[in-house]
């Protein structure tokens, strides 16, 4: 191993902890708020069990401004709002909030885009059935779109590991951060390097897990 990266070593374990932290909550906040936010724009959309324009404006609107931020000034706009949910706007912790933010909006609209690949005809039978609407949505919707689902949330991890090398502005720290302030700002291109290698496999593994997970689940 080059002496460079010995010399870092304890630094670069540090930079790939913060990565998992702020991509990790930022998956739990997109499953535990976007998936609830995706599945209710299905459902409220015209034409579908609860269809109400007021709420499926309201939830689009949110996800539309949102998505349509860039992502550093969306950082830079939330540092008041961050610094009111944890206390202070520098750290990991609060590199987390606008994260986070984006991630639900992100992965709201991959939820709603799979649902309606679900086939009409099989929620009508659902309805024919008598099927409750929770029912209709854990026993046919998520199950006919669980292959969509976990595509749209490796997709979205993927870009929460692109989001997270901006967050040096707000001191998150991680992978990229460290890239950039190590390697490009010292001139270490070695450093740089091996650091970009670490994206590249992160990026690579996750994609490789979604993709067999979704094939697996992938029952047409």
């Amino acid at each position: 191993m080059p002496e460079i990266i010995l010399k870092y070593q304890a630094e670069i374990w540090q930079s790939i902890g913060e990565t998992f932290v702020m991509v990790g909550i930022s998956i739990i906040a997109a499953l535990l708020i976007g998936l609830p936010i995706g599945t209710l724009l299905y459902l409220c959309r015209k034409g579908q069990l609860l269809e109400n324009r007021a709420l499926y404006s309201s939830l689009n609107v949110f996800v539309n401004i949102v998505r349509s931020f860039p992502f550093l000034l969306l950082v830079v706009f939330l540092i008041p709002f961050t610094r009111f949910i944890v206390g202070t706007a520098i750290g990991t912790m609060a590199a987390t909030i606008p994260l986070s933010i984006m991630a639900i909006a992100y992965y709201s609209r991959l939820v709603e885009q799979a649902l309606l690949e679900v086939p009409r005809g099989i929620i009508e039978s659902a309805v024919s059935m008598g099927a409750s609407v929770p029912e209709i949505i854990f026993k046919f919707l998520f199950l006919e779109a669980r292959s969509g689902l976990i595509l749209g949330l490796t997709t979205s991890t993927i870009s929460f590991i692109s989001y997270s090398t901006v967050m040096g502005i707000v001191g998150g720290g991680g992978v990229g951060d460290f890239a950039i302030r190590y390697g490009y700002q010292r001139f270490e291109t070695e450093l740089m390097i091996y650091m970009i290698i670490i994206m590249i496999f992160l990026v690579q593994t996750i994609q490789f897990t979604g993709t067999t997970i979704a094939k697996k689940l992938d029952k047409r």
